[in-house]
């Protein structure tokens, strides 16, 4: 169940992407706002690198893009490079779980204050929900601005 409300949220971020080009996917929600689509799927890729293939694989793992948020837009970085790295993110977290429990234990990745606290792949699952679902939230917005586009 937590991997199908995951990959529900995942599939919601997708749709509210498509049929945009790379203009429409940089422009900004409100000002002073600097938030993008774009951004947005940058951000979700480090977010799946982070809490899967970090947490529970490789803790030495970079940050996908320039900066550990992945909110920073490039030139030359368009909106489908953007969702093909975010779906290869999504495929080697799935690589990472693959046989594994629930109750299986791994580690916050960052050097902040809960930074190496023991977490379950459960944790995990229940945080990205939380955390796609609130970004879906933000693309909501940006796609009503962009086009009119509103619903899933």
């Amino acid at each position: 169940m937590l991997e199908s409300w995951l990959d529900f949220h995942r599939a919601t971020l997708e749709v509210k992407c498509a049929g945009l080009d790379d203009g429409q996917a940089r422009v900004a929600s409100a000002a002073p706002s600097e938030l993008t689509l774009l951004g947005l799927v940058q951000h979700l890729a480090e977010v799946e690198r982070n809490w899967f293939r970090r947490a529970f694989g490789d803790a030495g793992l970079p940050p996908v893009f320039d900066e550990a948020t992945g909110y920073r837009l490039s030139p030359e970085r368009g909106l489908d490079e953007a969702l093909s790295v975010w779906r290869r993110e999504i495929e080697r977290g799935r690589e990472v779980c693959a046989g594994r429990s629930l109750d299986d234990v791994g580690h916050i990745p960052d050097e902040g204050p809960m930074g190496g606290a023991e977490i379950s792949l459960r944790w995990v699952f229940l945080h990205m929900i939380e955390e796609y679902a609130r970004h879906n939230g933000h693309a909501d917005i940006l796609r009503e601005r962009i086009d009119g586009v509103i619903g899933f």
